[in-house]
């Protein structure tokens, strides 16, 4: 089949040798049957018919294998050959193919074996002895993301070889080990089963955290670097947006975004925006955050068997074609038990071999159950699982109000593990956050009390908490992603800004406590507001200091404004006695 740039796409060689082919006995819609399977692995990739359409097994059984399709069947035949396979660039094949989709069956190397990469061993030679996991040398790709070669974890032996510094493909040979009189030869190119985890030699408790640069998950809900957070909500509720916002500004060395189910034109968004965004190195140099960012793309207007096979059929493995006993809406009883052995790769651990190194995996899963509905079964069970969960609200949505977490519902199980760390960052947030979180609670109490007598009629410390509520949720929690001042907000500019917010109601509630003076004139809300209404406006405007300007510059505007509240209250208490 040729393309419209001349080139050939891969079909069916006539060297593939037959053994390793067997043929379609059945086909139900994206499932397909075949035999002559006899040595096939489970979750092996294969070619399946003369389209060459990529499926995975799923179930063996004697020399039949039950494949899951993830491409269309329409067209496929009994006794049509299936060969196992490997896995797909992206890049190669839209150049190769010359379409805006993916061609049927279109099969090119993963990796371009051709291209020379620049290989720099480290200090070792022949003779001496190394182990699975040992850094034998690095590979520059970028200035961003610099390769660690190592060991495999089976491997082991002497050195009898190892490449000078200089350009290799992931062909060449680089190191030969002997191990037992037997010599292997290994090439910069590993390959890894993906539902096989990695070694490791220990596992760490986590304790430092997943700053994303959004208020509301930094300073209430934190993650870990190695933790596991959901974000369910329903569709329009910002699960993207906030995907896209870890992905741009965590403080993350590589970020894997896996668009399951996007819209294609949110995937094409990420393509097009995020080569032009740019991150700021310590050294201070500016490079663009694509340089870190790989992208698996399953969207949603790709053939519709291809999204049956990859979110249904992945999920409930099509109970009538296995004879097997659906569970609640018609999920499989083991879903928990598939979706914790997925979210248990994530964590913090002490790597294989040396030199001694640690290095962490988050996982964050954005749900959509259908409606919003958080008592989904596999929403249900992904929050039995995770530690953070990030509630989306349609309701915020609706409003606006954006990130749209609500601070009511969602919990983060992490923040006792990260004490230590807030204590040496700043050692009031705690209780700062503490307080914060109160006033958001009395407030969803005191707006019953509310729709029922009226504002007018609550008590002046109700007022305050109310105004303070406010003052949290629209110009603290709110944050504008689409704004240079405020789509990245650095950990210290967070703590300030929540520090003056509960500054000013400790001041306030104070205030009024202290009650009336000599000729009986109380200090009310109205009364704070009235006089100290400049200061309140600086507190709004707290979020539009621009992160840019630098942290010395900001904290010196936040430290001023938190002494002018002091002394605006402290005026206000002398001029009404």
């Amino acid at each position: 089949m040729p393309s419209a740039y001349g080139a050939r796409l891969t079909t069916f060689e006539d060297s593939e040798k037959e053994s390793e082919c067997g043929y379609v006995r059945k086909v139900s819609g994206p499932v397909v049957i075949a035999d002559g399977m006899a040595g096939a692995a489970m979750y092996e990739l294969v070619r399946v018919g003369h389209d060459n359409l990529i499926g995975e097994i799923i179930r063996l059984e004697g020399d039949s294998a039950t494949i899951q399709v993830y491409e269309e069947t329409a067209g496929l035949m009994v006794n049509d050959p299936v060969l196992r396979t490997h896995k797909r660039p992206l890049k190669t094949i839209a150049k190769r193919s010359g379409d805006v989709y993916i061609p049927r069956g279109v099969s090119v190397p993963a990796l371009d074996k051709d291209i020379l990469w620049e290989f720099q061993p480290k200090k070792i030679g022949e003779g001496d002895l190394v182990t699975g996991g040992d850094l034998y040398a690095t590979v520059f790709e970028n200035s961003l993301v610099e390769h660690r070669i190592a060991l495999p974890p089976d491997a082991m032996g002497k050195i009898t070889y190892i490449a000078p510094p200089g350009q290799y493909s992931l062909q060449d040979t680089v190191l030969e080990l002997e191990f037992q009189g037997v010599k292997k030869k290994f090439t910069m190119l590993q390959t890894w089963p993906v539902r096989t985890p990695r070694p490791v030699a220990s596992k760490l408790a986590a304790d430092t955290p997943l700053l994303t640069g959004q208020r509301v998950l930094d300073a209430l809900f934190p993650s870990v670097l190695g933790g596991t957070c959901a974000i369910p909500g329903a569709f329009g509720c910002g699960k993207t947006v906030i995907s896209q916002a870890l992905s741009k500004y965590s403080n993350s060395d590589t970020v894997v975004y896996v668009g399951c189910g996007e819209r294609g034109n949110e995937m094409a968004e990420v393509l097009m925006d995020f080569p032009q965004l740019t991150m700021t190195l310590p050294d201070g140099r500016e490079e663009s955050v694509m340089k870190r960012t790989t992208l698996v793309a399953n969207t949603s207007n790709m053939p519709v068997a291809a999204r049956e096979a990859s979110i249904y059929t992945g999920n409930t493995h099509d109970k009538k074609l296995y004879a097997e006993m659906p569970a609640d809406s018609g999920y499989p009883a083991y879903l928990a038990a598939r979706l914790a052995s997925f979210y248990e790769r994530a964590g913090k651990v002490k790597c294989l071999g040396g030199p001694e190194r640690d290095g962490s995996v988050t996982i964050v899963g954005a749900v959509s159950p259908p409606g919003g509905d958080f008592s989904d079964p596999v929403t249900s069970a992904t929050l039995s699982i995770v530690q953070v969960f990030w509630g989306l609200d349609k309701k915020l949505a609706q409003r606006k109000h954006f990130p749209s977490v609500n601070w009511l519902i969602s919990y983060s199980k992490y923040s006792s593990a990260l004490e230590s760390f807030y204590e040496k960052f700043d050692s009031d947030f705690i209780d700062i956050r503490t307080k914060a979180r109160e006033v958001l609670q009395r407030e969803d109490d005191l707006n019953e009390i509310v729709q029922l007598v009226g504002k007018d009629a609550l008590a002046e410390t109700d007022k305050i908490t109310l105004e303070t509520a406010k003052l949290l949720r629209e110009d603290y929690l709110a944050q504008n992603a689409f704004t240079p001042y405020d789509k990245f907000c650095p950990f210290y500019k967070s703590v300030w800004m929540m520090r003056n917010i509960i500054h000013f109601y400790n001041l306030a509630n104070q205030a009024v406590e202290r009650g009336a003076g000599m000729d009986g004139q109380k200090i009310t809300y109205t009364l704070i507001k009235h006089r100290l209404g400049d200061l309140f406006y600086r507190l709004v405007s707290q979020k539009f200091e621009d992160p840019a300007e630098g942290e010395d510059v900001l904290i010196g505007k936040f430290k001023k404004l938190n002494e002018d509240l002091t002394a605006g209250f402290r005026n206000l208490e002398d001029e009404t006695r």
